[in-house]
């Protein structure tokens, strides 16, 4: 990967405030108003003797993935080739695939980051314990932000403009924040509901993170589901992605 573009792509990313705010400070903005109220600071039954403010710092780790993926990344990939800027990157020594990772690394890692930042305000602000499984959950975060990213370039390539690409990941973006839990924790969804979630990637996800949380190793489905989502979703993209 060239550094230069990667830096270049890191200094854009910092200029624009949405996605700073979104990505970066969102989600954890959610966790302190949540964990701000007193009663999702109190064990519930339903919720297997978890406080609501334990069960949501999985779902809050996950937002800012989600919102890289289904915004973030199609939003700045389809800019690039409406702009034509794909096109002429093949006239230079820097090959367009170079400003396809560079977007992917400053993604993922802005993600993650948020991701870190929400773990250490729960931890901090309101006694969220620490994953008691840390090699397993950093094992689902990073398939989720593989997952995240792979969604992301399928957007990018089924949308011509930006428009498209907003729209698109509008309708993506809904769907699999309710499947991570964000209106209502796979915990207390009915059963088979819980079950055709868990085939979701972000389904899948928020209970290999909930396992490692609580001191398990993530159930091998659930590790399983986003891998064979990111094959799916990544065949897919390479078969639809276009520079131009």
């Amino acid at each position: 990967m060239n550094t230069a573009v990667l830096r270049t792509e890191f200094r854009l990313f910092r200029r624009e405030p949405g996605a700073v705010f979104w990505i970066s400070l969102f989600p954890t903005l959610l966790l302190v108003i949540l964990g701000s109220i007193p009663s999702f600071r109190e064990a519930d039954k339903s919720l297997g003797g978890l406080r609501p403010v334990d069960a949501y710092t999985p779902v809050v780790v996950l937002m800012a993935l989600i919102m890289s993926g289904a915004q973030a990344l199609p939003q700045a990939l389809t800019g690039y080739r409406e702009r034509g800027v794909l096109r002429r990157m093949r006239l230079t020594p820097v090959r367009p695939s170079a400003l396809l990772s560079a977007q992917m690394a400053v993604q993922g890692t802005v993600a993650l980051g948020s991701a870190l930042l929400a773990l250490a305000v729960g931890r901090l602000a309101f006694d969220v314990t620490l994953p008691e499984q840390p090699v397993g959950y950093l094992l689902a975060l990073l398939l989720t932000t593989a997952v995240a990213l792979a969604l992301g370039s399928l957007v990018s390539a089924l949308s011509r403009t930006t428009k498209i690409a907003g729209a698109i990941g509008s309708a993506v973006l809904f769907p699999s924040m309710f499947c991570a839990g964000v209106w209502l924790p796979v915990q207390e969804m009915p059963h088979a509901m819980a079950r055709v979630v868990g085939l979701t990637p972000f389904g899948a996800a928020v209970q290999a993170l909930n396992q490692a949380a609580a001191g398990h190793w993530p159930g091998w489905g659930h590790l399983g589901v986003p891998a064979v989502w990111i094959l799916l979703l990544t065949g897919a993209a390479g078969r639809w992605f276009r520079w131009e």
